[in-house]
């Protein structure tokens, strides 16, 4: 226990630019605080004292805001940035070295007995606010993007996002646990190719049009006056449409 302690405090310098000296660690800092609370009540629960061990871990959600169940596995090294919010159940298992940030919860998704909370590998990086729920399997070097929900086995070196999430990237190398703010925007890849498809589709409307009227003349003799003004009416919807949907791409000039 005592070497989990020193990675726990170690970890902490090499991934958190903020942390300065040891004092301001120790007090200030309380995932390390946490961690340590729950290596003690891990300890007794083992043991199999009754009531101590949950009321270490209620002591230490009241003063971290941090709920880990002393029944849960914390390997070593393991960093729980901020902390507010984070939730582990108790049949869960957190390998060495993971990053968590806040608002993380290792849960279950039901009422079912043994193991019912997740597995983590190894460098695991866990975006704040995401969910990973169930008994599943998260390999090692896997990034998971925050507010993601995971809800089925992720293999080792996966960058998951979305709700539901979906593997987005594979690659054998390691990746660096704090770029978890470089991740892909699944949602906004499909909606630009939707809009990428609509525009094409427009374009070959166009075309139908240029061929069917060789001029203006030739629409106002097909069209009326109001069929004429309900079509730029559609028009200039559509494309108010589509600037909300580029600024949602973050495409605002166009």
């Amino acid at each position: 226990m005592l070497s989990s302690l020193v990675a726990d405090f170690r970890i902490i310098f090499e991934r958190d630019p903020a942390a300065r000296n040891w004092l301001e660690v120790l007090v200030c800092y309380p995932g390390l605080q946490a961690l340590f609370l729950h290596r003690f009540a891990h300890w007794l629960y083992k043991v199999g004292i009754p009531f101590v061990p949950r009321f270490i871990s209620h002591l230490a959600r009241f003063l971290t805001g941090i709920e880990i169940h002393p029944g849960a596995q914390i390997g070593k090294g393991v960093f729980i940035d901020h902390g507010m919010g984070v939730v582990i159940g108790e049949t869960a298992i957190v390998g060495d070295y993971s990053l968590i940030y806040q608002g993380v919860t290792l849960g279950g998704t039901g009422k079912e007995l043994g193991k019912r909370h997740p597995t983590l590998g190894e460098n695991v990086v866990i975006g704040g606010g995401a969910k990973v729920l169930g008994n599943i399997q998260i390999g090692n070097n896997v990034r998971i993007g925050a507010g993601s929900v995971v809800l089925k086995d992720v293999p080792s070196n996966c960058t998951v996002v979305g709700i539901p999430g979906r593997i987005v990237y594979r690659s054998g190398v390691k990746v660096d646990p704090l770029e978890h703010g470089n991740l892909p925007d699944s949602e906004a890849a499909v909606i630009r190719t939707l809009v990428d498809r609509i525009e094409s589709l427009e374009q070959e409307v166009k075309q139908l049009r240029h061929s069917q009227f060789k001029n203006k003349s030739l629409v106002a003799a097909v069209l009326s006056d109001k069929e004429v003004e309900d079509c730029l009416e559609k028009k200039n919807s559509c494309l108010l449409r589509d600037k909300e949907i580029r600024e949602f791409l973050g495409e605002s000039n166009f």
